[in-house]
């Protein structure tokens, strides 16, 4: 069951939940929203489908007026407050823009934190004031990072390495930015990890 609502906060977020009876839910970040990413987005959804057949919730979401990068961080935020005022067990994922946001926001000492964290072509870089790569280091839930070997479109490779230097999953597949043709076995690698940290 899909279900439209608006998430209350300092900027309104227009979100999906997908499913409604169940203790946890994997709050979902779109990739940029000035290159049309929304909650839309087709590797959000392959996701939202795979989790919904583990009997997990997916809530996605989009982000508020554009501010840089800034404000967009604190939608996560805001999103994974109120999942957890609502589940047991929240976890995060984003894609592109969405999985920098994902990682920065994991990273907050003063923000709700997930149970476990998947990242989808991360940039190392979305603001002059952000360092996605120093935020790897903050971050203390089971993390995993998957990445496409030919991307072009993102600068992944610092954020890989310093995953790899944590000690965190990091899965790659021979696909560009968008994964096409691969989003299927993308979205069931990104479902196995996070469903795990679900599971008593």
């Amino acid at each position: 069951m899909n279900k439209r609502l608006s998430i209350p906060g300092p900027r309104s977020l227009n979100a999906t939940l997908d499913g409604t009876d169940s203790d946890g839910v994997v709050v979902a970040c779109p990739p940029h929203p000035q290159f049309d990413g929304d909650r839309h987005d087709s590797r959000l959804t392959a996701v939202s489908d795979g989790l919904l057949a583990a009997d997990v919730d997916c809530l996605r979401f989009d982000y508020g007026p554009w501010d840089e990068g800034r404000a967009e961080r604190r939608d996560v935020s805001q999103a994974l407050s109120w999942a957890r005022e609502r589940y047991t067990d929240v976890g995060l994922f984003g894609f592109s823009f969405g999985a920098s946001m994902a990682l920065l926001a994991s990273a907050r000492e003063d923000g709700p934190t997930p149970v476990v964290l998947s990242v989808l072509a991360p940039a190392a870089q979305v603001t002059e004031d952000d360092d996605v790569v120093a935020a790897v280091d903050a971050i203390s839930c089971p993390t995993q990072v998957v990445y496409g070997e030919r991307d072009e479109t993102a600068s992944w490779q610092q954020v890989v390495n310093r995953a790899r230097a944590r000690e965190f999953a990091v899965s790659s597949f021979p696909a560009d930015h968008f994964f096409v043709g691969q989003q299927s076995k993308v979205a069931a690698s990104i479902v196995d990890f996070l469903v795990e940290y679900f599971e008593e």
